[in-house]
């Protein structure tokens, strides 16, 4: 595609295939935890402003890392809070800038931590999972909720 203005993360782009060994390789999690004050379960989500977005907490893996060493890492990078991962959700395949991505993911309880912001992650919410539902940018990101209910036993 030539011109035009720039595309933001995960807009389709059909004209522009790369190879298969070409797929950028990034893992997340679902990060959740119960409320201090309730109890109520709560999901972290993550507002990057260069895209102006909110989504899961994920990144792009290391040479020879391993997935779920790479969302937990990703996890404590953007959030600033350690995690227990649990149950592998489904992955998300995508186009960014006409390459594919393909994100790992898994349902990870918060243990402790404190959110400090970056360049990268300048906000952090806690929501409930309809609120979360509601937040999020992408529709693929939005099944994730479901996935982390179904894997917890609460769907």
């Amino acid at each position: 595609m030539t011109g035009g203005s720039p595309k933001a993360e995960g807009s389709p782009v059909a004209e522009e295939r790369p190879k298969a060994d070409d797929t950028v390789q990034a893992a997340g999690c679902v990060l959740w935890r119960r409320s201090p004050l309730v109890g109520e379960l709560e999901i972290c989500l993550v507002h990057r402003p260069k895209y102006d977005d909110w989504s899961h907490p994920k990144g792009k893996l290391k040479r020879g890392e391993d997935p779920l060493a790479g969302a937990v890492r990703e996890v404590e990078e953007e959030t600033g809070f350690h995690c227990a991962p649990g149950a592998r959700l489904p992955s998300a395949v995508y186009y960014v800038s006409g390459r594919r991505k393909h994100v790992s993911y898994w349902a990870a309880e918060a243990t402790d931590g404190r959110f400090m912001p970056s360049r990268e992650v300048d906000r952090v919410c806690w929501l409930p999972p309809d609120a979360a539902r509601d937040r999020l940018t992408q529709p693929r990101d939005r099944d994730l909720v479901d996935a982390l209910l179904s894997a917890l036993h609460l769907a």
